[in-house]
């Protein structure tokens, strides 16, 4: 039988063209893979914080980033909706209605306010720049810097639908959330696929958190009970029972993270003490920029001079508003106001937090009032945990 001899550079020509169809063929199949398979590009931030310690302020910072879109405690619609509940019992609900804003999904929203037309039914939907600007609102660019006040009155009446259409045009979604009180709750959203989630964890002095408490008493009652599980009765902390555990949860949070975390949770979790960035704000904003992939605009770099370096520390009218205010001095303004007895009280319940964070005990009142006396003290390294993302220190 006679053979057919094919020359070798016919045989490296039908190779070369056969790899060539095989690549063309996964790049064109590349190019319809769904979407969902995609979703990892999408970079989430989770601002983990307590009341009043100068989250709403953090949140700010990335809301008017004009490649964030923020949401500001949309979990507060689980704990308004299930107060009965304690704050543990509600953690999963919290985690699963959080990752579904992560993932732009909105009929989440669906068990807590099946009533919801239009974007004022969001809880404070007008701080969030994202909500104020297209696709959700006409009324301002991407790139401006908007107001609650303003947004309030030219954007309320779009419908809630513009909030999944304008999370889904973004690049970083960014949630500012103070009903968590365990790191290991959120494990199943750092090891879910769909997912890219990195946790800025935010503290701030406990005598300074609980100087601001006493401004928002009543605002805070109900949130009491539901950390102390009164079963829906509205409680003031005057025994500091709330603040002992917000300080508590702070250790859990930051032991979890630091010693001997898991290997998922490595360069995802950023410690911020609120009195660092206020003492020099452009620089702890670059940090945690740098920590999200972002970039420090020149429009914000001005705003940001601005809302810190107002006049004095802020009226009891604006406990939860964002205005411009002298930052330094909102930071210290506990020592004026507080008794030497409940800083002594405060100190009892929170010892081991104010020691872990890196603040300093007061043994007088006249240690209080001297203001030389630096109570923050500086950190160490390897102190806390932004040493696993640590481009400076």
């Amino acid at each position: 039988m006679a053979r057919i001899r094919i020359p070798s550079t016919i045989v490296i020509l039908f190779v070369m063209v056969q790899t060539g169809f095989i690549l063309f063929m996964y790049a064109r199949y590349s190019s319809f893979m769904p979407q969902s398979e995609e979703k990892t590009s999408r970079v989430h931030i989770l601002i983990l914080s307590s009341w009043r310690s100068g989250s709403s302020f953090v949140g700010q910072l990335f809301s008017q980033h004009p490649s964030v879109f923020y949401l500001m405690e949309p979990a507060w619609h689980v704990w308004v909706t299930m107060y009965q509940n304690s704050a543990k019992v509600l953690h999963m609900a919290v985690r699963d209605l959080v990752r579904s804003v992560f993932l732009c999904d909105m009929s989440v929203f669906d068990a807590y306010m099946p009533w919801k037309r239009n974007l004022s039914d969001l809880f404070q939907w007008a701080v969030s720049r994202a909500l104020c600007s297209a696709p959700a609102c006409d009324s301002f660019q991407r790139t401006d810097i908007t107001s609650e006040m303003a947004c309030k009155t030219l954007c309320g009446r779009y419908p809630f639908s513009k909030v999944e259409e304008a999370c889904k045009t973004y690049s970083h979604v960014v949630i500012k959330e103070v009903r968590f009180f365990d790191l290991k709750v959120l494990y199943p959203l750092l090891t879910d696929p769909s997912m890219n989630l990195k946790i800025i964890h935010l503290v701030r002095d406990p005598r300074a958190v609980v100087k601001s408490r006493e401004q928002s008493v009543k605002a805070l009652a109900r949130d009491n009970g539901i950390v102390l599980s009164t079963n829906g009765t509205k409680v003031e902390d005057s025994k500091y029972k709330v603040i002992q555990e917000i300080c508590r949860s702070h250790v859990q949070i930051y032991e979890t993270a630091t010693l001997k975390p898991p290997n998922f949770l490595k360069n995802r979790y950023l410690m911020i003490r609120f009195e660092d960035l206020v003492r020099d704000p452009l620089s702890e904003i670059s940090e945690m920029y740098r920590f999200a992939d972002l970039s420090l605009t020149p429009t914000l770099k001005s705003w940001i001079y601005n809302i810190t370096h107002g006049q004095g520390p802020g009226k009891k009218k604006e406990a939860f508003k964002i205005t411009s205010r002298d930052a330094v001095s909102v930071s210290q303004a506990w020592r004026n106001v507080l008794s030497f007895q409940k800083i002594k009280k405060i100190q009892e319940v929170c010892k081991g937090a104010i020691n872990m964070l890196g603040y300093q005990l007061l043994d007088s009142e006249k240690e209080q009032r001297d203001l030389s006396l630096d109570l923050v003290l500086p950190r160490r390294q390897n102190q806390f945990s932004w040493s696993s993302f640590n481009p400076k220190h």
